[in-house]
């Protein structure tokens, strides 16, 4: 269940990041309000999960589910430039996510 609740929360973390860059610096109330509620609620099943994963392996692959999310919602909601290089580094952070959570077990 810990491992359900942090993907979710990696899950939130790209919600609320996304959000965020809608609010336009927090000047936009809707998209101001989710950031918010998904940064409570991401940050709230990150704490759950934490109660039986390590505190490295959760945070690792909470930030780099955040990362990666970002990422992919960058370039295809908002048509954020992608080259190799940075695609490679997408594929670099997915694999530390791998073995991050291969050496939890």
């Amino acid at each position: 269940m810990a491992w359900i609740m942090l993907f979710v929360a990696g899950v939130f973390e790209v919600v609320w990041a996304y959000s965020m860059k809608q609010s336009e610096g927090f000047t936009r109330l809707l998209p101001s309000v989710v950031t918010i509620v998904m940064m409570g609620a991401s940050f709230g099943l990150l704490s759950f999960a934490m109660r039986s994963i390590p505190l490295g392996t959760a945070y690792t692959i909470w930030t780099g589910i955040g990362a990666v999310g970002a990422f992919v919602v960058g370039i295809v909601v908002l048509g954020e430039h992608v080259n190799p290089m940075r695609i490679i580094a997408a594929l670099l952070i997915v694999s530390g996510l791998v073995l991050m959570k291969m050496s939890a077990e």
